[in-house]
């Protein structure tokens, strides 16, 4: 007996307690996506400025908060993972994406999709 949705486009039915966990856990890897995205830009820009423009008054710290901010990232993506049940490949290729600029943006709307998609959110 059909339901009149087609069940590839249907949500999965998740416990209420599963999508209370993954929630947080998804929108600490939303902001911590894109705070990394943007501190690899201004890094990218400083770098720019450095080597191709020959500015060499930059601060310095640019590299350290960028470090700091992909490595809190890392933590918080490997808890997403973990919760979500992503497989390895898919885990390596989304911590890897705070490492490219631009990437961290996409791929975070695509796991972002895929997980709200999966948990009913």
């Amino acid at each position: 007996m059909s339901t009149g949705q087609d069940e590839k486009t249907a949500s999965p039915v998740v416990d209420t307690a599963k999508q209370q966990k993954v929630a947080p856990a998804l929108l600490r890897y939303r902001i911590l996506a894109y705070a990394t995205g943007v501190w690899l830009l201004v890094l990218t820009a400083e770098m720019v400025a450095k080597y191709i423009f020959g500015v060499d008054n930059l601060p310095s710290w640019i590299a350290v908060v960028h470090g700091w901010v992909y490595f809190v990232y890392l933590l918080v993506t490997l808890d997403l993972a973990v919760k979500v049940r992503w497989p390895a490949g898919r885990t390596v290729g989304t911590l890897l994406a705070g490492t490219i600029p631009f990437l961290s943006f996409y791929v975070e709307h695509q796991r972002t999709k895929q997980v709200r998609y999966a948990f009913g959110r």
